[in-house]
């Protein structure tokens, strides 16, 4: 007779902060980790495209539920922007589509481009993205060599601080820290910030050092966390990304069971409630003077 075999305990529910390796796709990762942390219950917030490296916010078990919230804060990025070489993916994975001389740019010129760049502008994603076009994703249908119509979209640019310029004969390379709102692309800003300078440009390096509260110091390789798996607790993640309002033993009650509280004022965006013993009982968001649960963890 078989002995039962015993149930695998899950993971404690949390994020785990990874520093992508460039080559691995966000999907990679979230099925790396599931390996690692002992779980399906991965997912991740923030797709990073195969060739950048920096942080991706990965969460595991119930944390799973926050992603899509984390997905819309903040992020910064450390990037290279080659001018002089244009590619049919605005990055180095693409096909070089036009080469132009570039060397005659003055860095005046650089910092003019990178200035109207800045603050909320209109962007027109890359032809080769995820969005969908006609219930299809739009790399697929230009790699299928369609020429894909894409709108542009408001997005923000709070910062675009160039660190270094560097020369060539023909190319300029542009390092710049960004700092932007979710749903920006920097291959549109490398395109762009080329298209204004009447040479080209494409993107040649990217790495993310912050998403939210979420930064590089925080983060940790995929060796090193197949060594030790650290996932960050469920509640601590989100005291760091959201407001908290802490509630009552009758009001823990009351969330727990998707209830819904006065308005505290404490915001219009997501806010972590807390049970009196410290314990995540759920996101809320405040609206016409109620606190209504978007996600419950009790």
């Amino acid at each position: 007779m078989s002995t039962p075999r015993a149930r695998r305990t899950p993971p404690p529910s949390g994020l785990i902060i990874v520093d992508k390796p460039a080559g691995w796709t966000s999907h990679d990762v979230v099925s790396k980790m599931r390996g690692v942390a002992g779980t399906r219950k991965v997912g991740h917030a923030g797709t990073l495209d195969p060739m950048a490296t920096g942080v991706l916010v990965v969460g595991v078990e119930k944390a799973t539920r926050l992603l899509g919230h984390l997905a819309l804060t903040e992020k910064v990025y450390e990037a290279t922007i080659r001018l002089g070489v244009t590619t049919n993916t605005d990055d180095a994975e693409g096909e070089v589509t036009a080469v132009v001389a570039a060397g005659h740019v003055p860095d005046e010129g650089v910092h003019e481009g990178i200035a109207a760049l800045t603050g909320p502008i209109l962007q027109v994603p890359p032809q080769v993205s995820a969005i969908k076009v006609n219930g299809e994703r739009a790399y697929k249908r230009a790699r299928a060599g369609e020429e894909v119509e894409l709108a542009a979209r408001p997005v923000t640019v709070s910062g675009f601080e160039v660190t270094a310029i560097r020369r060539s004969a023909e190319t300029v390379d542009v390092d710049a820290t960004i700092t932007c709102s979710s749903g920006t692309y920097i291959r549109s800003l490398a395109r762009d910030l080329g298209a204004a300078l009447g040479v080209g440009g494409h993107l040649t390096a990217l790495r993310r050092t912050r998403v939210g509260p979420y930064g590089i110091d925080a983060a940790r390789t995929i060796d090193e966390l197949a060594r030790e798996c650290v996932i960050m607790p469920i509640a601590d993640a989100v005291a760091a990304a959201f407001p908290r309002r802490d509630v009552t033993e009758e009001e823990a009650r009351l969330v727990a069971h998707g209830g819904r509280l006065p308005a505290a004022g404490v915001g219009p965006g997501p806010v972590g409630v807390f049970a009196p013993d410290g314990a995540l009982l759920a996101l809320a968001e405040e609206r016409a003077g109620a606190a209504r649960p978007l996600v419950v963890f009790a």
